[in-house]
């Protein structure tokens, strides 16, 4: 495998001049910059990106760490955030921590050794003191992790209210919140909670006393969280309305209730919350609360950007949800 010492033999530079041209640095001729270049395509040279990170003291890697890759909602908020990171001259490092403090840890230090140039929370676990050590960028997706780490998320009350709101408009009067339990230090910051309590506040101005099911945390077996709501239905034949904390909790709902014989949206109407792909997939297609998955995608690299280059940033970073009515309401 050729080294940078070859490159510089053959192109009849010194070595320092091969890496001013590999890492756009100094007074370099056209000339000898073109010739470099040909040298380096003729004995397909490829350049230690470790080095080169170290020489600039830049990577132009950013770490994301998600939950989960699997969940619709996480896949595109993946996709859009590497497109605008691509926008911008850097790469994302993906780490799926299933939401366990030990991988959690163990991908942080990963993240530190490949001296990535910021991180993107979108799973927290770890004590927030963990994060506010690393001496790096940071930007946390939904949930704030401290007042000196800017976040970005979308109105989850509002969006509660919204989804309340269309339940009551379509004459629900025994309205339910299915969310799934997650677990961790950080859970009274997370997303379900602001949504649950808009869910609340609209249904109680309204003379109703929603009733709650949380479902069992990063549950994999699919048929456990379906038994669950089959039975929560049967114990609780009057709900007639849903609000659900994710698209995907809805479509588990829909499943349920045709399970046990609930006609959508007859005898029971269901919200969801995100508007991803899959809302549009169901049958009855599902009524939802959308998020700006993309703007919010586009701020938060934004926001990377904007620390990595010592400028200040605004630490939080709302969006607003707009209702999407379809079939199932």
């Amino acid at each position: 495998m050729p080294k940078i010492e070859d490159v510089a033999e053959r192109a009849g530079v010194s070595v320092t001049t091969v890496s001013r041209v590999l890492n756009n640095r100094g007074y370099i001729s056209q000339k000898t910059r073109d010739k470099v270049y040909q040298v380096m395509k003729e004995l397909n040279y490829q350049p230690n990106e470790m080095a080169r990170a170290l020489f600039r003291r830049k990577s132009n890697m950013i770490g994301l760490i998600i939950p989960a890759i699997s969940h619709p909602f996480f896949s595109e908020l993946a996709y859009h955030l590497e497109y605008y990171a691509d926008q911008r001259g850097y790469k994302l490092l993906l780490c799926n921590s299933d939401r366990d403090v030990v991988k959690e840890r163990g991908y942080i230090d990963m993240l530190k050794k490949n001296q990535v140039d910021a991180i993107i929370m979108g799973s927290s676990v770890l004590d927030v003191q963990h994060y506010l050590h690393l001496n790096l960028p940071i930007v946390s997706f939904d949930r704030p992790l401290s007042n000196n780490i800017p976040f970005v998320t979308s109105d989850n009350f509002m969006g509660g209210r919204l989804a309340a709101r269309l339940l009551i408009e379509k004459g629900c009067r025994q309205p339910a919140f299915v969310y799934r339990g997650i677990g961790g230090p950080h859970h009274h910051a997370l997303l379900a909670s602001g949504r649950a309590q808009g869910f609340d506040r609209e249904c109680k101005e309204a003379g109703l006393e929603p009733l709650h099911l949380q479902l069992e945390p990063n549950d994999t077996d699919e048929s456990g969280n379906n038994k669950e709501l089959i039975r929560f239905f049967q114990e609780h034949p009057e709900v007639d309305g849903v609000f659900a904390s994710s698209d995907v909790i809805a479509a588990e709902v829909i499943q349920a209730c045709r399970e046990g014989k609930k006609e959508i949206p007859a005898d029971i109407k269901i919200v969801g919350y995100d508007d991803v792909r899959i809302a549009s997939l169901v049958s009855p297609r599902l009524s939802t609360v959308k998020q700006p998955i993309r703007q919010m995608s586009e701020r938060t690299i934004e926001l990377i950007a904007k620390q990595i280059e010592g400028e200040d940033v605004p630490m939080t970073n709302t969006f607003p949800v707009t209702l999407i009515e379809r079939g199932t309401t």
